[in-house]
């Protein structure tokens, strides 16, 4: 039996005292928040199942669930909707990424007012869509092209998107000099060392780019973003980028930690260097399309996360449904295709399972009914430990 509240303060013990405040504080506003707050607590109680123990094995980005998809500008400058949060990436049974993402459905339920029956009906979807694409075998992609529904909507909202509004919403301006806007919200100031030590790391990184003066650093602050990762050591980045004050870019650096599954999995995982690198590598393996600037670094003992913060990021807003449940089937329907797309895309790597093998698992017929049982035991434990959760908070539990 697993002590919830001893549970979550020895994960999170460590992180930056004020951000880690507020991710107690979001955690305790609804089930759905701490599902995303508490990924290490999910896997550590996951069904003794063979469905969850003996599935082929695949490169999964482990916390996977309705807000961690999202619209993002890659490499080649097109923008895509893709699995987009690889923190807790780690090769495991290919169940794993399905229970999680059924279960934030069933926890979500509430706040999108959902009934128990409709919440079935989109994880039925789910499958029903990530079935269908393992078994043809064929890795596709989703553009503002070929993308339709709510995800279609949000690709085309984008394209109203400039950098200089952008960056009026998180920086201040006095004529051509930007700074980042410090409104407690986004951003918090840093310490002199803070800024220094990652001023001299992308000193460090300009200096093997063809534009060195893209990356002149004009200011640094603790970044406030997610919800899981809260109170890990991360930055937003400003940069001279194209120029001042509307070619800037913003970066964002954030500290990898261990991921949260691997104790709990039997399978070996690769001898990675560094905690970043598996972060990196294994995003790279699971997207269509990197996005701009992902790349792994060290500040000291510690590794990193370096990508771009860019105007195109945004998640579809589940809430706007308009009471239309076909509006939200069709998210569901894209979420299981771009989950097994991501698994055949990483097939036959360092241990992942290979195409034939993954479509042979999608023509059995009986895990689908197994993982749908699975996923209401997850999802009732999931509300358990938030009103475990909420009463030790309510008495003080979490005050630092």
């Amino acid at each position: 039996m697993i002590d919830v509240v001893e549970s979550i303060r020895s994960y999170n013990a460590k992180r930056d005292p004020e951000r880690l405040q507020r991710k107690y504080l979001a955690m305790r506003h609804d089930p759905f928040t701490f599902l995303r707050g508490s990924c290490h607590l999910f896997y550590a109680q996951l069904p003794s199942s063979k469905l969850l123990s003996k599935a082929p094995p695949t490169w999964v980005c482990g916390d996977l669930h309705l807000e961690n998809m999202g619209s993002y500008k890659g490499d080649n400058r097109l923008v895509y909707f893709d699995l987009n949060d690889f923190d807790e990436a780690a090769l495991a049974p290919c169940t794993w990424d399905l229970i999680r993402l059924l279960t934030s459905v069933h926890i979500a339920a509430g706040s999108l007012q959902l009934s128990t029956d409709q919440a079935s009906l989109l994880c039925k979807r789910f499958i029903a869509s990530y079935t269908s694409a393992l078994r043809q075998g064929k890795a596709r992609w989703i553009e503002r092209e070929t993308a339709t529904g709510m995800v279609g909507e949000l690709l085309n909202d984008l394209r109203g998107r400039l950098r200089s509004r952008f960056l009026d919403s998180r920086t201040e301006r006095k004529g051509k000099h930007r700074t980042i806007r410090l409104d407690g919200r986004r951003a918090l100031p840093v310490t002199d060392k803070q800024r220094e030590k990652v001023t001299a790391l992308i000193h460090k990184i300009a200096t093997k780019q063809a534009d060195p003066d893209f990356y002149k650093v004009l200011d640094v602050a603790r970044r406030i973003a997610g919800t899981g990762s809260l109170g890990v050591d991360r930055y937003s980045i400003l940069v001279e980028g194209k120029g001042s004050p509307d070619g800037n870019y913003l970066l964002d650096l954030k500290q990898a930690v261990p991921s949260s599954l691997v104790p709990h999995l039997a399978i070996a995982q690769p001898d990675w260097a560094n905690e970043a690198e598996r972060v990196v590598s294994v995003q790279r393996r699971m997207q269509a399309i990197s996005p701009a600037f992902l790349q792994s670094v060290t500040m000291g003992r510690k590794s990193y996360v370096l990508r771009g913060l860019q105007p195109t990021e945004d998640r579809v807003a589940l809430t706007d449904w308009q009471g239309k449940l076909e509006r939200l089937d069709g998210v569901l329907d894209a979420m299981g295709k771009l989950t097994a797309w991501a698994q055949l895309r990483s097939g036959g790597r360092q241990g992942s399972a290979t195409t034939d093998q993954l479509i042979a698992f999608s023509e059995k017929q009986r895990w689908p009914g197994e993982l749908h049982g699975l996923t209401r035991e997850c999802a009732k434990q999931v509300r358990r430990d938030w009103k475990t959760y909420s009463k030790a908070y309510d008495q003080g539990a979490f005050r630092l």
